[in-house]
């Protein structure tokens, strides 16, 4: 299970056949919505002719706005098979379509929600794909004194200064992986004595 969640550097794309209709999967990146709306008026151009064009995306470290559509089809057949190959697989800045073009033969609607998903999985399956941590950036401020221990207690970490203010003590902003928090606020305490308080500025993804 991926610490943070997964994203589609590379666009894919995957076909397959079902009773003569053809399902046709799309999977781009998406950082925002409007990028996952220009991605669906794309591929609607370039399948005018087709009778559906189903689609779902996911935005945000947090799946901050997650959106499907179902294009036409009966629903729940097509958008929502979409989405749950994205949240199931923990993708997110990302989005898929899948254009339809029908075979003269109604699949009835199991056989709609499992083509949608096998053409949505087949397309993210081709594309590129890379984990995301969550990372949060910890303050604290420190003894000029302590710099060399505390340092060398981050190499046991994936973690980074990001800024940093040298006065009569030393102020440091950390990023580091949200999952290694606990354990970094606790070897910190312990590594100065008690003598440190640690404040999470900000929460972000990198």
């Amino acid at each position: 299970m991926p610490e943070g969640y997964l994203i589609i550097d590379e666009p894919g794309s995957g076909e397959i056949i079902e009773k003569k209709s053809r399902f046709i999967g799309y999977a781009s990146p998406a950082k925002t919505a409007e990028e996952a709306e220009a991605f669906v008026s794309i591929i609607k151009k370039k399948h005018y002719d087709a009778r559906h064009n189903c689609f779902a995306y996911i935005i945000g470290g947090n799946s901050e706005v997650m959106k499907y559509s179902d294009d036409g089809e009966p629903q729940g057949t097509a958008g929502r098979p979409i989405l749950n190959v994205l949240t199931g697989m923990q993708l997110s800045d990302c989005v898929v379509v899948v254009t339809r073009y029908f075979g003269g033969t109604l699949l009835g609607t199991g056989g709609l929600m499992r083509a949608y998903t096998d053409a949505a999985k087949a397309a993210v399956s081709a594309a590129h794909i890379r984990e995301v941590k969550k990372r949060i950036v910890a303050g604290l401020v420190i003894e000029y004194k302590d710099m060399d221990r505390f340092k060398n207690m981050l190499a046991g970490f994936e973690a980074k200064i990001v800024d940093s203010e040298f006065t009569d003590k030393v102020s440091l902003g950390i990023m580091i992986p949200e999952a290694d928090r606990e354990d970094f606020e606790k070897k910190t305490t312990e590594l100065l004595n008690g003598n440190v308080k640690i404040e999470i500025r900000d929460e972000l993804v990198s």
